[in-house]
This record gives structure tokens, C-alpha cells and sequence, in this order.
């Protein structure tokens, strides 16, 4: 066991953050612990960094293990380059490498056997501390963050809020902790990116604890979800889409057995009542009441459901033509792109692309907030726009929840702006707080219900899922697949994308792609794309190469090993085919996926086998 809490518990005064969580880490786990905004993920993670303390529990962990967190105050150092902040985790390198080099000068000079075995342990633990490869892989981590190289030479104070996130969480990476506590590592960071850091944790060779709202991260990463609900823990093993099939059938589980047993007792008790006044029965009903008493009585484990709901509706159904945009260049003093398309009625496009490409830029152009640089762009008739501003969603006010509504919806009497706040979540005293002491989460539910009572045509969304726990982002999915109307939004949570949008116009640094589809398929083409490229120029390289140094006695080898390898690779492509239909798999959907995963691998294999194949042939 790597690491292990019991019966962990935790105060701030009269408030329980959460008691009786016992949670372990065995060996390599990608573990995600989830749950509501406000349930003590966070708080947990600082405990176990030591950042707090548990007020009680028993912790046990493995010694010399190093737990490694990304705080939230992060490098304090403004006035040290990043490169010299990122080179402190290299000390034990440096070291190394020096001693090495004193035995060299030693060496040179005649050397012993006891030298040239010093040098040759120290070699080692060069080469496993990764002497060869650290300046490549901090170069690496460094630019899959969104920096480029040039940015090492800056100063740390050079760099907003956001990017010293980033580049803590680069120094974190790179020190390989033996336990890697990452708390919402998505924020900040871009699809780009995003899809890199999934690649890195699942590859990591250490354990990783990740709290996350990130429902595809989480999917593609972790191999147990650890809920935390009402203070308490619950172990899942699998993915997070696994767990939560698994939490909705416990739950339906233990709700059928507690109802077996309440009629049960319901039937006990009917004969207690019935016999323990009559003489010959009464020693009977005596048992039945000890029976009772020594039941286990199951008890229903609550599940927090609540959640908002609400339904947006247009006012008026707009023309068939809802938006066109012609060579709009955006930006302010220089264009950071140019983008045409044309909307339709009932379309749902999604913006995606890296931070920094004009996505925010592009809706707020949209909304006349920022002025086009060149360019058209025309609103169909009768299109009414609905707009929401990440940044303006958390706004600060000295108002009361219903006054803020009320104010902007002066028309509406008392209950109905009080049946909107409760549609998201808004009820009792909970209308009367100001806005300034609401949470990130519960300013975007203010947002949407503004949203929601102007009754537009046209929903322009500008990161509507920021600070919204998963429920939070499954009502908001739920909400809006039901509109009738249009929507054009920003995000970069994928999962919420893919739920959404019908249609991507993707922003880079090369201009606007627009692109006819859900997320899951664009992903999925230029997944083959870039196999495709993979795959072709190694084996053109190759046989090139071939054809220039090979005799024709090597070129008839090479064919025969060629075709060996094709034939091999059909046959555990008609193997994992066949394996579709044993109930090991189609009843296991994570074996499932690796099987399709496997299948798709083979057939890009034997195709790319195929080309070299024919390439070596002509030759």
C-alpha cells in the first residue's frame, strides 16, 4: 500500500467537511475523486499533501514516498527566469553529472577497478535520473503547455495568473512525484494541451490522484473513481462512464432490498401482533421480536440529485437564415483570423481551437463589443441574441439574488422571478444573499436565469461550463438540447461539446476550418489523419531507402518477412473480430473498447504493410 487514510475526518469549527473517508492508493492507480462543488475534494487533496491536516483519522504511507500538489500560491520567485525555476528540479542530475566528470579527470589520469565501478554506478543513476533526455523533456512539457522555447529566457514576473498556473504545473510534471495530486488540471489549459496531459498522466509510471470535472479527462484516464458524497467515501473500480452505471445500479440495488425487507418486517411484525397475546403462541412471537431486533436493517444511502432545471424558450421562431459571416477578420491591432460561414435555423455550432486564436474574440465581435477589423457579418430577420460572457458571469453586486433578477425584469411580479430562481436552485433564504458571496457556480446559475428570461432566438455562449460542477454541466447539456433555437458557443470541455454541437468551426493560427459534425467524429478523422501521415512517410522513407541499398536477393527477403507480418497481422485481426461476440467482452464495455482500440491499430498496421508491401514489389 502506497498511501492510506481510515476513518479521516475534517472540521472548520461547527461545519463537517467530511468524516468516516477512508481512501488507499495501491501501486500505479489513477484514481479521480468526485463530487458536488463544496464536498471537500479539494480539502482532501490538502490534507494529504500536508498543506492541512486531517482532525482525525490514522494515515499510513510507505516511507520516502513524495507527494507532489499543485498549490494554488505558486512560484514567488517573479524575478528568476522560468528556465532557472524548471532547472532546480535537475539539482540531483547536476550533481551527478559533476561527480562523473571529477572521475573522468580521474580516469584520465590512470584509473583502478574501484573507479571504473564508482563511475559505472553513477552512470546508471545518470542515465535512470534522465541525464540524457531532461533538457529535451522540459522542453517538451514546457511547449505542450502552450509557451514557446523563447519563453524560458523570461522572467516569471512577465507572466499573468493563469500562465504561473501553468508553468507550476510544468515544475510538477517534471519532478515525477511518487503521487501526482492534481486538482481541476484542465483549467487553462487548451484542447491541444488537454489531449497531451491525458496522454501523459494515463503513460505516467507513478500514481495520480486527480479531481476533475472534466468528464472525458476522467474517462480516458483514470482506472477508479472514489465518490464522495454527504462527507463519505465510495470506491468504484473503472472509468468514470463505469462508475457512474455502477453507482445508479447499487442505488437501485440497495432501494429494492430495503423494500424486500420493510415488508418483511411489515409481515413480522402482523404476526407478532397477531400471536404474542395468545398463551400457546407467545413464545412464538418472543422469537419473531428477537429476530427483528437482531436484524441489519438496511438503510437507503442518500443521493444527492438536486440539480437545476430549466427550459429555455425562444419568444419568436426567427428566419430560416440566422447568421452570415463574410471574411470577418477579428482582432484589434493585429488579425488573429478570418472566418465565413453561414447558420441556420436550429444549427449548434461549437468554437473550438488553442487559447489565443480568437475564439472569445470572435463572439464578442458578434456582439458588437469588439469592432471587426474587415469584413461582414448580418443577423437573419427577426433573430433575437442571447448572450453569455464567461468573464462578465462573475460579475460582483451589493444586490440580493432577487433583486438582480427582478431588476433586469421589472414586468415580472414577485412569484414568478422567485419560480425562475428556484428552477435554479435559488429557494428560501438562498434569494435573499447578495451576489457578492456567491460561488463561481452559483454566479453562472444567476447568468443562465438572466439568460433564460430573455427569451432569445440566438444563444451566443462564451464558456458557459466554467465553474459548473458535473451535475451542474448535465443540466445545462439537458436544458439546452431541448432549445428550439440556435446556438453558437465557446468551450473547451469536450464531453459538453460533443453533447451539443452538430457543427465545429475550429480557429487556429492558419485561419478558420469549419467542419460538419460532433466532436467525437472530428476527433475521430484527424485521429486517422495523422495515422494515416504516420504511417506513410516512415514506410515511403524506408522503402526509398530500400531500393537504393538492397540487393535483390535482400528486396525478396524483405518481401517474404513483409508478407509474414501481413499474414500474422490477419490472423489477430480475425481473432479479436471473433472475440466481438464473446460475452467476456460485449458485457464488459472497457474490454470492449481496448478490443476496438486493438482492431482499429491492426487494420492502420496491414494497410501501411500493404503499401510497403506493393512498394518493394515494384522494385
Amino acid at each position: 500500500m502506497l498511501y492510506q487514510v481510515s476513518k479521516a475526518a475534517k472540521y472548520y469549527g461547527a461545519e463537517t467537511v467530511f468524516e468516516d473517508c477512508s481512501f488507499e492508493i495501491r501501486g500505479t492507480e489513477k484514481i479521480a475523486i468526485v463530487g458536488r462543488n463544496g464536498c471537500g475534494k479539494t480539502t482532501f487533496l490538502r490534507c494529504m499533501c500536508g498543506e492541512e491536516n486531517f482532525d482525525r483519522g490514522a494515515v499510513s504511507r510507505q516511507n520516502g514516498i513524495t507527494i507532489g500538489y499543485l498549490a494554488q500560491k505558486v512560484l514567488e520567485h517573479d524575478e528568476r527566469t522560468v528556465e532557472d525555476e524548471l532547472m532546480r528540479i535537475y539539482a540531483g542530475v547536476f550533481d551527478l553529472q559533476k561527480r562523473m566528470n571529477d572521475l573522468e579527470e580521474q580516469m584520465a589520469q590512470g584509473a583502478d577497478e574501484k573507479i571504473l565501478n564508482q563511475y559505472a554506478r553513477l552512470q546508471e543513476e545518470f542515465e535512470a535520473a534522465g541525464g540524457y533526455s531532461w533538457e529535451s523533456e522540459m522542453k517538451t512539457v514546457f511547449t505542450r503547455f502552450g509557451f514557446d522555447l523563447s519563453d524560458l529566457k523570461k522572467k516569471i514576473g512577465e507572466f499573468s495568473g493563469g500562465q504561473k498556473t501553468r508553468i507550476a504545473f510544468v515544475r510538477l510534471l517534471l519532478s515525477k512525484p511518487d503521487i501526482l495530486l492534481l486538482d481541476e488540471p484542465t483549467n487553462h489549459l487548451d484542447l491541444a494541451a488537454i489531449e497531451w496531459l491525458e496522454g501523459y498522466v494515463k503513460n505516467y509510471p507513478k500514481a495520480v490522484v486527480v479531481v476533475s470535472h472534466d468528464r472525458m479527462f476522467l474517462d480516458r484516464v483514470v482506472d477508479c473513481v472514489v465518490d464522495m458524497e454527504y462527507g463519505k467515501m465510495k470506491r468504484y473500480s473503472g472509468s468514470y462512464s463505469s462508475f457512474t452505471i455502477q453507482k445508479e445500479n447499487d442505488l437501485e440495488r440497495l432501494q429494492q432490498a430495503y423494500e424486500r425487507q420493510q415488508k418483511d418486517i411489515q409481515r413480522l411484525q402482523a404476526l407478532i401482533e397477531k400471536f404474542r397475546y395468545k398463551k400457546n403462541k407467545a413464545a412464538f412471537a418472543q422469537s419473531k421480536i428477537k429476530y427483528l431486533d437482531r436484524m441489519e436493517k438496511i438503510e437507503v444511502e442518500k443521493a444527492d440529485t438536486k440539480t437545476f432545471h430549466a427550459k429555455f424558450t425562444p419568444a419568436v421562431k426567427g428566419g430560416e437564415r440566422v447568421l452570415d459571416v463574410d471574411h470577418l477578420k477579428i482582432g484589434y491591432d493585429v488579425p488573429l483570423c478570418e472566418v465565413s460561414l453561414e447558420m441556420h435555423r436550429g444549427n449548434r455550432i461549437g468554437v473550438i481551437g488553442a487559447n489565443g486564436t480568437g475564439k472569445s474574440t470572435f463572439v464578442k465581435t458578434l456582439m458588437g463589443l469588439v469592432a471587426p477589423l474587415s469584413g461582414t457579418f448580418l443577423y437573419g430577420h427577426q433573430i433575437e441574441c442571447g448572450y453569455f460572457d464567461q468573464q462578465l458571469a462573475q460579475f460582483s453586486s451589493g444586490k440580493t439574488v432577487l433583486e438582480e433578477l427582478w431588476d433586469e425584469n421589472p414586468e415580472l411580479d414577485r412569484t414568478a422571478v422567485r419560480s425562475v430562481l428556484g428552477q435554479f436552485l435559488f429557494s428560501a433564504d438562498d434569494v435573499f444573499k447578495t451576489v457578492d458571496v456567491l460561488s463561481g457556480g452559483e454566479k453562472v446559475r444567476l447568468s443562465l436565469a438572466k439568460l433564460l428570461l430573455k427569451h432569445s432566438n440566438l444563444l451566443i455562449l462564451d464558456e458557459p461550463t466554467n465553474h459548473l460542477d458535473i451535475p451542474g454541466k448535465e443540466a445545462l447539456e439537458e436544458s439546452l438540447r431541448d432549445f428550439t433555437g440556435s446556438i453558437l458557443f465557446v468551450s473547451h470541455d469536450r464531453y459538453f461539446i460533443n453533447q451539443l454541437a452538430d457543427r465545429l468551426l475550429i480557429l487556429d493560427d492558419e485561419g478558420a476550418e469549419f467542419f460538419e459534425g460532433n466532436y467525437q467524429e472530428y476527433s475521430d478523422l484527424k485521429k486517422a489523419q495523422e495515422t494515416v501521415l504516420k504511417a506513410e512517410q516512415p514506410a515511403k522513407a524506408g522503402v526509398k531507402n530500400e531500393k537504393k541499398t538492397l540487393s535483390p536477393e535482400g528486396r525478396r527477403r524483405q518481401l517474404a518477412a513483409t508478407e509474414k507480418k501481413i499474414t500474422e497481422k490477419e490472423n489477430r485481426l480475425e481473432e479479436c473480430r471473433a472475440l466481438r461476440f464473446e460475452p467476456e467482452y460485449y458485457e464488459d464495455f472497457e474490454k470492449m473498447n481496448a478490443l476496438e482500440e486493438e482492431i482499429t491499430g491492426l487494420e492502420e498496421e496491414i494497410a501501411a504493410l500493404m503499401d510497403e508491401w506493393e512498394a518493394l514489389s515494384e522494385g
